[in-house]
Formats: structure tokens, C-alpha cells, sequence
């Protein structure tokens, strides 16, 4: 095993990056927000996070609100140019601002250019680790058998699938059964989970039983609303399987407890 990072030699070392953080990290789960932080700095980049940033907009896009979403995206493009990158541990987020900022901001010619400056400069945390800085391999060990699911967003408007599993692939100890289905959606979907419980608690229901035919004991993910929606199905149905963000486990951060654990008081 590697005690050191390791990295291609087609890296971004020194690349000034800010991290976007998310809503539920900073309200649930700010480990992931530190574990990308120690990642990102691994791989050599200078890592800022921009104290004006909020939300995404996506709950207010989805809800139809389109004058707030307009809104919000015109805070975070200001708030998050003049940076190489921008970097989120959620393919969601990535997503809102890589693909649907440029069209909610299309027929605005000040803000259009800027929307579609700071969308190619947006990735996915992963993404970025192993496909722009080069990233192999960080180092860490955990024996754990765990299975990936790809959210809707990473994979659909993020094109995620590879490079967590490359990375985790070098995770020493790690062992990796993928499940049926694993681009099936969970049922969480930000807002659809509110307007439509009983289907999402269906859609849950069966990624649940195809986690559990992997006789896996750690469900990892890029998206933290995926895990906290699974988290709270598997909990309340009695399942064995713990949960984690991929990125606290490549940045060797599993010490506390995992999502939807109790937390030590």
C-alpha cells in the first residue's frame, strides 16, 4: 500500500480552485465538505471556499420558481468567478450549474457568457480528482465491503461513472460488488421525495433490496441527498449496511459515525 497520494503526470498542480460546498453538506454532513478539501489539496491545488455562496437553486428550478433560480445563479457565477475551478462533492449541484445555469441564463447577454464560462469550469469531485489532476491512487486504507451507487445527476447530466471506482479501486482492503441497477434512481430527487413520498418510498424500497443482495457492508455515493434518503430507509427497515460519501472514505475520514448514525453527544 501507498502511504502517499499518487498522480499522473497530467495534473493541474497549483490550479486555483474553490469549492462549491452544497447545502446538505454544510448543514449535515460538513465532514464531506473537509474530506474534499484534504483531496483537493492532495492533488496540489490551492483550495478557496467562497464565504458568499448559498444554494445551488435547484429546489427553487424544480419547483418552478424560475425567477429565484434565475436569482441564485447570478449570486453564485459572481460569487465563484475568478477561479480555475469549481469543484463540488455532488453531482447534483454540478449539474444545476454545469448544465442548467447556461440555459436559465441563455437569453441574457451580460449573464449568458458568464454562465457558460464558470459551466465548463465546473466538475464533480471525483471527476476532477481523477480525470483532471491525474489523481491514481491517495493512500488510505479501509477494510470494507462496499457497492457504488451512481445518482441520476452524477452519471446523467455529470457523465460520473469510472472515475470513483478507479479511485476506490486503489483503496487498500476495499472491495467493490456492484449491484443490479445500480443507475436505477433512488427516489430521493430534491423535492420530488416532498411531493411524492409514496413513490419515492417505492423507488427506495428497491434500490434497498438491491443493495442488500450484495451482501455488502457499506453503501458509498457522490450525492449526499441519495445517501441520507437511503440512510433513512435502510435505518428504518432494519438494514445492516452503513453509509458513507466516497469522499470521506478516499480522504481515510471514517472515524466518525456514518450517515444516519446517531451522533456522539
Amino acid at each position: 500500500m501507498n502511504s502517499q497520494p499518487e498522480k499522473a503526470p497530467n495534473g493541474v498542480a497549483g490550479a486555483n480552485v474553490a469549492l462549491f460546498v452544497t447545502c446538505l453538506v454544510d448543514l449535515f454532513r460538513p465532514s464531506v465538505g473537509f474530506a474534499a478539501v484534504k483531496l483537493l489539496e492532495e492533488a496540489g491545488c490551492h483550495v478557496q471556499v467562497p464565504e458568499s455562496q448559498t444554494c445551488c437553486g435547484q429546489p427553487a428550478y424544480n419547483s418552478g420558481d424560475r425567477d429565484m433560480a434565475v436569482e441564485i445563479a447570478k449570486q453564485t457565477i459572481a460569487a465563484f468567478e475568478g477561479f480555475d475551478f469549481i469543484v463540488a462533492p455532488s453531482g447534483s449541484c454540478g449539474g444545476m450549474i454545469k448544465h442548467h445555469y447556461p440555459q436559465l441564463l441563455a437569453e441574457d447577454a451580460v449573464w449568458a457568457p458568464r454562465a457558460k464560462a464558470l459551466a465548463a469550469r465546473t466538475f464533480e469531485l471525483t471527476q476532477f480528482l481523477a480525470e483532471q489532476c491525474g489523481m491514481t491512487d491517495f493512500g488510505v486504507r479501509l477494510a470494507a465491503h462496499c457497492t457504488y451507487h451512481d445518482s441520476c445527476s452524477s452519471l446523467r447530466e455529470m457523465n460520473v461513472k469510472s472515475a470513483p471506482r478507479n479511485l476506490l479501486a486503489k483503496v487498500d482492503g476495499l472491495k467493490l460488488t456492484e449491484m443490479e441497477e445500480t443507475d436505477a434512481c433512488c427516489g430521493f430527487g430534491g423535492t420530488f421525495c416532498i411531493k411524492f413520498p409514496d413513490v419515492s418510498n417505492s423507488m427506495a424500497a428497491r434500490k434497498v433490496a438491491t443493495i442488500d443482495a450484495t451482501g455488502a457492508d457499506l453503501l458509498l455515493a457522490g450525492d449526499l441527498g441519495c445517501l441520507m434518503n437511503l440512510a433513512g430507509k435502510m435505518k428504518r427497515d432494519g438494514s445492516r449496511v452503513k453509509v458513507r460519501h466516497v469522499a470521506e472514505v478516499l480522504a481515510g475520514m471514517t472515524d466518525e459515525p456514518a450517515i444516519g448514525e446517531e451522533q456522539p453527544s
